[in-house]
């Protein structure tokens, strides 16, 4: 999610374990990591790329389902993706068709390979045409239940509501079999929040950052354990709502900034 520090932050060190401690620790490491700075080495510089909202929206996506593994490969894979679809690709899923699809044949990510990259551009045309793009499902979905779960469910029934490769289904999270849905968070975190920090994008207006959830990773499980904020040991969806549970009573209005902060202590400061 962020690059390098402008200046070398402090070493994990020791917490005192009071609430307002923690709380003020979360506060200073969130500032420190959610800095413009730190998206040229992160794959959101990817949907930074563009300046149309259906673009971005479409590149952040993309980006997001690839989003694991190497940051430098997550990101060159995901310029490459994009410049597959002329880079423009909301016009390109308006108005390309299957044969010209090809070129997407060699496109492979870790395990995310060729067939599953034309189903995704398949279900997403789809989606385009249908709807104008993603934002109509996950919010039509959030507001009859005023829960994001409820949006990342219904996302996925849509996309897979179409004939589908079956090993393409675990390129989108299942959180009713326990995913952690890292990936969807983390697009949805770019979508939805925006604090005027210029790395989130703040698109969606109708979904509050507030029913936002962490995209849980390793990184962030380990240190979230570190500072007693999880117990779980699994990352799955119930390590998900626990963490979120406990940073929300940090900050109601907008949890998942201290993303950031956990983050952070992980990857940079090897906490």
């Amino acid at each position: 999610m962020a690059g390098l520090p402008e200046k070398t932050p402090p070493q994990g060190g020791v917490l005192q374990t009071g609430k307002i401690d923690l709380a003020a620790f979360l506060e200073e490491k969130h500032d420190l990591y959610n800095r413009p700075n730190f998206i040229e080495s992160d794959p959101v510089q990817v949907p930074h790329s563009f300046t149309d909202p259906h673009d971005i929206e479409l590149a952040a996506f993309l980006t997001a389902t690839i989003s694991w593994g190497q940051r430098k490969t997550i990101v060159s894979n995901a310029l490459r993706l994009v410049s597959m679809m002329d880079h423009s690709p909301y016009e390109y899923l308006l108005y390309s068709s299957t044969k010209d699809w090809t070129r997407f044949e060699k496109f492979v990510h870790r395990t995310f390979n060729a067939s599953d990259c034309v189903f995704f551009i398949t279900s997403l045309q789809r989606m385009v045409k249908e709807f104008g793009g993603l934002q109509q499902v996950f919010v039509s979905a959030f507001l009859k239940t005023r829960k994001v779960e409820d949006s990342i469910r219904e996302f996925r029934k849509e996309f897979f509501s179409i004939p589908y490769p079956e090993h393409t289904q675990k390129h989108l999270a299942d959180i009713d079999r326990g995913s952690s849905a890292k990936r969807i968070n983390l697009f949805l975190r770019w979508m939805v929040r925006n604090d005027g920090r210029g790395v989130d994008f703040g698109l969606w207006k109708e979904i509050p950052a507030s029913a936002l959830y962490v995209p849980l990773d390793v990184h962030t499980g380990n240190v979230a354990r570190k500072l007693g904020l999880l117990s779980r040991k699994q990352n799955d969806w119930k390590a998900v709502t626990e963490l979120t549970g406990k940073l929300r009573e940090f900050c109601p209005q907008d949890p998942v900034k201290y993303d950031y902060a956990l983050f952070g202590l992980g990857i940079f400061e090897k906490f």
